[in-house]
């Protein structure tokens, strides 16, 4: 998986240049913590055409589907990471990638957690830029990645019914 993402990388510094690239900040990063503090992964965010290209790798978390989602503060308070806000929403709409009424811009699918505790994994989040605008990670309060204790149901408003918070990161732009 992070060859893949690697090569996009690649790709995307040969056909917009790496000036540019970087100039206009369209790279983020996030370290992920768990609610004791401790380093439990690390999200890598690039800016492309339909969206924002999220690859995450995590460990020491436990098995199953998660709920994971972006968060309107840039703030990981322990333990309970309620400091992050609500989910990312500048277009006020309902939760949930399933809702008719929905998605908030931070909704994203699932993300699922093998038995050893680890995950790689690639998501596309449309509604969402690393340049300027209302809907830019960048804000001035900032933002979060969050991953939840369960499984987000992408319904049930405003956070489908996915339970405690147990990793978080600040989203930052990349260096």
């Amino acid at each position: 998986m992070m060859l893949r993402f690697s090569v996009i990388v690649i790709l995307l510094v040969l056909t917009v240049g790496a000036k540019d690239l970087w100039a206009e900040s369209k790279m983020g990063i996030a370290e992920l913590i768990n609610s004791q503090g401790k380093r439990v992964g690390k999200a890598t965010f690039v800016e492309g055409q339909d969206g924002v290209e999220i690859a995450i790798d995590v460990y020491n978390m436990p098995s199953g589907l998660h709920g994971f989602h972006i968060h309107a503060v840039g703030k990981c308070e322990t333990p309970d990471f309620k400091s992050a806000g609500g989910h990312f929403n500048p277009y006020d709409r309902k939760h949930g990638l399933k809702n008719p009424d929905g998605s908030h811009s931070g909704d994203m699918p699932n993300v699922l957690v093998g038995p050893s505790g680890t995950t790689s994994a690639i998501v596309l989040v449309p509604l969402v830029t690393l340049g300027p605008g209302k809907n830019s990670l960048f804000q001035s309060e900032g933002t979060a990645l969050l991953i939840h204790a369960g499984e987000d149901d992408q319904m049930t408003d405003p956070s489908g019914n996915s339970g405690d918070r147990i990793a978080c990161g600040v989203i930052k732009k990349g260096e």
